[in-house]
């Protein structure tokens, strides 16, 4: 295994939405004082050590002139939504904001086809199916249940998309209950979690649950896949800076105009919201953070959070946060849990192990480890916030 070695002055926690099951719309009446913190994660629009200059590419208005910065927000995927990008000679304003509204419109669809919340997904009428027979579903599903399974056989097994068949034990949405399962109760889910029960026909593109007990959840994956596509669509769309976010799942292209990259700030999982623990640049690459403090309630000072650990049915108890930086939105998104769950030494040598992947990890006690490839790349901001 490569290398790895503690930072003591970074936390992070970019924003959790490595979730385990991707999230009901937003209801009309307000959360419960116990509801999950708001999404923190942000790019800065700034370098590391100093202001950001003036851009001086051209801008269609004028040769020459200074590209000008647009931005757009969005909700899809039970999550905020937030783009980014400069203008070109050949794309002005209008036609950044149009590329926008594509992106999210390719989010929108994807929801559609991922979710478990509507009973016409494509995932639902796989778990509707469950025992039964197999079903014939699109490439996109297909492709990201396979991605799934193969981060399972990975992560011996923390990453697993069977989770959903723990759905109702415990409460994290906008469901809140701040009342933890049974021992019994859990047991008696666990028992038919495992991600070998799901069969795979790549040949007829069916995807088969063998228990009739059994449901599959992709809100631990599906948002690092749909940010990937959008950031596909502002790329073909002629866009070369820009980033996409969806929750904590981020991804940035190119530099921006002066020169200067993206700069994305990692959340301190203990200090208040929108305190951040670090900085780091992030270009043609991918962040996403699995955290304890999102989702989550404390009873009798322990927290329960909703990133479950799926060999014990209980959430995982290693971190407190893990951010990983990937190629891509989707890598990130299904390695953040696994290594979450598997803690400091099997996740730092999971993320060593696959190429162009790096890892921060705030463990149980609140040190901080970085993996070999993140080495020299983040700035600390502050020391951690140190309470459990």
């Amino acid at each position: 295994m490569a290398r790895s070695r503690r930072v003591f002055a970074l936390a992070v926690g970019f924003a959790s939405i490595a979730s385990c099951r991707d999230r009901a719309p937003s209801p009309a009446s307000p959360l419960p004082t116990v509801a999950p913190r708001p999404v923190a994660s942000e790019t800065f629009d700034a370098p590391l050590d100093a202001p950001a200059p003036s851009a001086t590419i051209g801008s269609p208005e004028a040769p020459g002139a200074p590209a000008q910065k647009v931005t757009a927000e969005g909700h899809a995927m039970g999550t905020h939504l937030a783009f980014a990008a400069f203008t070109t000679p050949d794309l002005d304003p209008a036609h950044v904001r149009s590329l926008f509204d594509a992106a999210t419109a390719e989010i929108v669809r994807l929801e559609k086809l991922m979710t478990t919340w509507d009973p016409a997904s494509e995932i639902s009428r796989i778990n509707a199916a469950a025992g039964k027979a197999p079903v014939a579903v699109g490439p996109e599903s297909f492709l990201v249940v396979s991605e799934a399974l193969h981060a399972s056989d990975i992560s011996e097994g923390t990453f697993d998309i069977t989770f959903e068949t723990l759905h109702g034990l415990w409460k994290f949405d906008e469901d809140l209950d701040p009342h933890p399962p049974s021992a019994a109760q859990v047991r008696d889910r666990l028992k038919y979690v495992g991600y070998r029960h799901v069969k795979l026909d790549p040949a007829a593109r069916t995807v088969f649950l063998d228990d009739p007990h059994l449901k599959i959840g992709l809100g631990g994956i599906a948002k690092g896949y749909a940010v990937d596509q959008a950031s596909k669509m502002l790329r073909e769309g002629g866009l070369r800076c820009f980033f996409v976010q969806a929750g904590g799942d981020l991804y940035t292209e190119g530099s921006k105009p002066d020169g200067s990259p993206w700069i994305a700030g990692v959340r301190d999982p203990r200090g208040p919201d929108g305190d951040y623990f670090a900085v780091m640049p992030v270009s043609d690459h991918a962040f996403s953070t699995a955290g304890d403090y999102e989702r989550s309630y404390v009873v009798a000072g322990k927290r329960y959070h909703h990133i479950i650990d799926p060999r014990t049915g209980f959430p995982a108890t290693a971190s407190r946060s893990v951010t990983i930086w990937a190629p891509t939105a989707l890598l990130a998104d299904e390695l953040d849990d696994a290594v979450f769950i598997l803690g400091k030494d099997k996740g730092l040598a999971l993320v060593e192990s696959i190429d162009g992947v790096g890892a921060i990890i705030v463990d149980a006690h609140g040190q901080v480890w970085t993996s070999q490839r993140l080495e020299g790349k983040v700035r600390s901001v502050h020391p951690p916030t140190d309470r459990p």
